[in-house]
């Protein structure tokens, strides 16, 4: 389902009368990189240590680049390369374009065993130091990683802190930006029994000093009817996110469906986390009573806020902290 069939009606307040509609925006994939510069801390570098410069050169593949991990893999004439890209050149060296035959280089090898290298994110605060084996494991768990760009809408290869991100979504992808803790959005939807999957233009909100991304789409759900998906993910570390909350409502006709969860963070992807159906989900058939009227058109009202949970320092409990 092309996006820009879809309609999203977004209002900040929680009543009708001051409801704005407008509708959302379609923009292409963006796939260039995060170009770093000496102001911005989210340069991500592979730094070595003093005495490790050359012998990293020399565990680097000539063709993809990336660093070596057993089987290392060498021509007659010594060139060696990983062994992903062993598969790529068919069989043949990339440097002398000799035949490689299966000759491991056992040196190389035991050499980078003896290696400890710093994290790559080094220069974004990451303190830690790895045997060599090591480092590629924790890098791909590393707290001080970049995050990747949580827009739905496109597969876009953007890298970055929040701070980054954040203008990324804003000036690139034009998203919605709003500030406050509750919310109102209708989502509307000529047609509706003709949407299997779709996906409504992201929203994105700022309170407690922190960033939150709305999701709504619809997408099929095994062999029966789509549904309707409303979820909300943090902007930062998981730990981070647990410390908040949010409620999502959804009714009409006297009826209404509640959920109240923990968003989630964007280290999960936007699929994971809809996958899980983690989040309010609406039958179709329900959501096109919500709407009302004579069932043609979706017409949905979401309404939610967001809360900090706060550690009660007596009795230890979590109690919730609303902002004004």
């Amino acid at each position: 389902m092309e996006l820009d069939s879809i309609e999203c009606v977004p209002s900040l307040d929680l009543t009708d009368e001051d409801e704005i509609q407008h509708h959302h925006h379609q923009f292409p994939s963006i796939t260039k990189p995060h170009n770093n510069n000496s102001n911005n801390n989210t340069s991500v570098s592979s730094t070595n240590q003093p005495g490790t410069t050359s012998v990293h050169e020399l565990l680097e593949c000539p063709v993809c680049t990336n660093s070596m991990y057993p089987p290392i893999h060498q021509c007659h004439n010594g060139h060696t390369l990983c062994s992903t890209c062993k598969t790529r050149v068919h069989n043949r060296c990339p440097t002398c374009r000799q035949e490689l035959g299966d000759i491991r280089c056992l040196a190389l090898e035991k050499v980078a065993e003896s290696l400890e290298l710093p994290c790559r994110y080094m220069s974004l605060g990451c303190p830690e130091i790895f045997p060599y084996y090591s480092k590629l494991k924790h890098e791909a768990v590393c707290n001080l990683r970049p995050y990747n760009c949580p827009y739905a809408g496109s597969e876009c290869s953007v890298v970055g802190d929040i701070p980054f991100l954040v203008s990324h979504l804003r000036d690139d992808h034009k998203v919605d930006m709003h500030s406050g803790c509750t919310f109102n959005h209708r989502y509307v939807k000529s047609n509706p029994r003709e949407v299997e999957n779709a996906t409504w233009m992201l929203t994105v909100f700022h309170c407690f000093g922190q960033y939150f991304c709305l999701h709504f789409e619809a997408f099929q759900l095994s062999m029966a009817a789509p549904v309707y998906m409303a979820f909300l993910r943090f902007m930062g570390d998981e730990t981070e996110a647990r410390n908040y909350s949010y409620s999502l409502e959804v009714g009409g006709n006297g009826r209404k469906l509640i959920w109240e969860g923990t968003p989630r963070s964007v280290r999960d992807s936007h699929k994971k986390v809809r996958d899980s159906h983690d989040g309010l989900i609406i039958q179709r058939n329900m959501a096109l009573f919500f709407s009302g009227g004579d069932r043609k058109e979706l017409k949905l009202r979401v309404t939610g806020r967001i809360w900090k949970e706060q550690q009660n320092p007596e009795g230890g409990a979590c109690i919730p902290n609303l902002c004004s």
